[in-house]
């Protein structure tokens, strides 16, 4: 089921570039698909360190793939590395890693323990500044493969470029959050992402919310005929 093969992967030409001006040309972006797909962890910490697909390559510090457990059940995905991260090559180690940390142990996980945590970008854009759309595109097929080598049984985006990366929509957090959709046969949840829950306590309780879900769905997970894929 969880066995994804690459025609289920090609993500990145399908997912729609809202607000490019420019996608990648077919031809490179397929090629670099193809290549991406086949690479073990090895070879996929080497070529996110020397990626080049999107000029975020030449203001970052370094590549930063992720950190955790390569066998882990449970995979979180945020949106790109900040400053901090940039500087030390590891995904949520400021006051937002700090509140994920927090999180996980609210539902007896930890960092590195049956978790891992990758952003969907793997480069700091500029400033922090939000993601463009054609430097997703450019990153995907690297969380693709984290994905498929991973084989999770439940992934949390977290934070709308996630969950827009993840389920190819546009649609607003509050309407995708509630629910357990679909990531080709895996569960995933869609929550806020730290940074946001330290400038808006209140829906700290709705992030509560959200991951006593996603501990339900793990622990009572639906039979393969009734998903919705």
């Amino acid at each position: 089921m969880r066995d994804i093969v690459l025609h289920e992967l090609e993500l990145a030409p399908r997912w729609k570039l809202r607000g490019a001006e420019h996608a990648p040309h077919p031809e490179s972006a397929s090629a670099g698909i193809a290549e991406v797909s086949q690479m073990d962890w090895d070879a996929l910490r080497q070529a996110v360190a020397n990626c080049t697909a999107c000029p975020l390559y030449a203001t970052r510090t370094q590549g930063v793939l992720g950190v955790g457990d390569i066998h882990a059940d449970w995979l979180f995905v945020g949106e790109a590395p900040g400053a901090e991260e940039d500087a030390r090559g590891e995904p949520f180690v400021g006051a937002a890693g700090k509140l994920l940390d927090a999180m996980l142990a609210a539902i007896r996980l930890k960092r590195g323990d049956n978790v891992y945590i990758t952003n969907v970008l793997k480069s700091r854009p500029p400033e922090n500044r939000n993601p463009k759309p054609e430097e997703v595109a450019a990153c995907l097929p690297y969380l693709v493969r984290q994905v498929q080598l991973i084989q999770p049984k439940l992934i949390v985006a977290l934070g709308r470029f996630a969950a827009h990366s993840l389920l190819d929509t546009d649609a607003s957090i509050s309407s995708l959050r509630g629910q357990v959709h679909q990531y080709h046969g895996i569960p995933l949840i869609v929550t806020y992402h730290p940074a946001y829950l330290l400038r808006n306590l209140a829906d700290k309780a709705r992030a509560w919310e959200d991951l006593c879900l996603a501990v339900n769905t793990l622990n009572n997970p639906v039979p393969e005929g009734e998903k919705n894929a």
